[in-house]
């Protein structure tokens, strides 16, 4: 027999099983009040570093800093987000947008990574509030974000609540209803009820929104969230400003060789397609990105839409992605050049 053929995942980005087995499955998931959950702790390795609380450390090559950890004096900038900002794909510390940015593109003062893996918006909201006495003085807060509340728009009203879904909802909802499921039924309900005959179950998986619903949802959730952080901006006298992230399929129709294998090797396993085919066309990403724009307006926040600005500044055989929704070390390195580029980050 030949030899067996390696993955083209554990060829190009091997960096993706680390990613997964020890930051995020088996166990190495936290699970931490108000915010659901987090990365580990006091993570050391050549791929990935965290601080006592979880979150990742930037680097400007020299430097290092994080939330929790130490960090030069003076004030600092800080980029908000979930897995594109804690830099799921890069293949170290110093390739993630913050140190890039710290280290290359706006390097005046600290970047601090305040990502946080499959965030949604209110998550990335409570996070910050509740570890913002572990900054100092804050020149810029930057969100990079978006992806998320798009890909949870999809889910039913119940699950979404007034507040959104968040990833893992469904696994928190069973697991609360069996620990408080109801005490069993009295002796004089179960009398009054024993000539009762139950309907049968006709239990209907609801509808999945239709595209131009979950933008509505998305952009709502994201808008109302952002006057918060408005509030809360122009209270620590900061500069903010949001970013919407990109998607591979927002970005260009045909992927980079790289990329293609990638997807393709992904797709025997999950179809990304499958589970959000409904928002990966790119005129939903541009309709989503407009709705989020004129919300941005009206609020006086600046806004930008790095899909299309990615499309425009990179060659067609760039590789950009390790998946559909996360970077490379250079698709990191392109984010960092256009925030420094459109928000004048300085």
């Amino acid at each position: 027999m030949g030899a067996v053929m390696q993955s083209h995942i554990a060829r190009l980005t091997p960096q993706m099983l680390y990613y997964t087995e020890q930051l995020y499955e088996d166990g190495k998931l936290r699970w931490l009040p108000y915010v659901m959950y987090f990365q580990p702790e006091n993570h050391r390795s050549d791929i990935v570093n965290t601080d006592r609380l979880g979150f990742r450390v930037s680097s400007n090559g020299t430097r290092e800093s994080s939330v929790a950890g130490s960090r030069p004096a003076g004030s600092a900038n800080v980029l908000v987000g979930g897995s594109t900002v804690f830099g799921v794909g890069a293949t170290t510390d110093d390739s993630t947008v913050p140190s890039r940015l710290w280290s290359k593109y706006s390097p005046e003062h600290v970047w601090v990574n305040f990502g946080g893996r499959a965030h949604n918006s209110a998550q990335e909201l409570v996070n910050f509030l509740l570890h913002r006495h572990l900054l100092p003085e804050i020149r810029n807060i930057v969100l990079l974000s978006g992806l998320n509340n798009l890909g949870l728009a999809r889910l039913p009203l119940p699950v979404r609540g007034e507040h959104g879904a968040f990833y893992h909802c469904s696994e928190f909802n069973e697991i609360m209803y069996e620990r408080h499921r109801p005490p069993r039924p009295s002796a004089l309900s179960q009398i009054l009820r024993r000539d009762q005959k139950a309907p049968p179950s006709k239990h209907v998986a609801p509808p999945v929104p239709p595209a131009a619903e979950q933008i509505e949802i998305a952009t709502d959730l994201t808008l109302r969230h952002l006057g918060s952080w408005q509030l809360l901006a122009d209270a620590l006298g900061a500069t903010l400003s949001f970013a919407f992230q990109p998607l591979a399929t927002w970005v260009r129709d045909r992927p980079a060789p790289q990329e293609q294998l990638l997807f393709d090797e992904l797709d025997e396993v999950f179809s990304f397609r499958q589970a959000y085919g409904d928002i990966v066309p790119r005129q939903v990403g541009r309709s989503y990105a407009t709705a989020l724009r004129a919300g941005c307006e009206r609020l006086g926040i600046p806004f930008m839409d790095l899909s299309p600005l990615i499309a425009d500044a990179a060659a067609p055989d760039d590789w950009l992605f390790v998946d559909r929704a996360h970077l490379t070390d250079l698709g990191h390195d392109f984010v960092a050049a256009l925030l420094a580029r459109h928000l004048d980050l300085r």
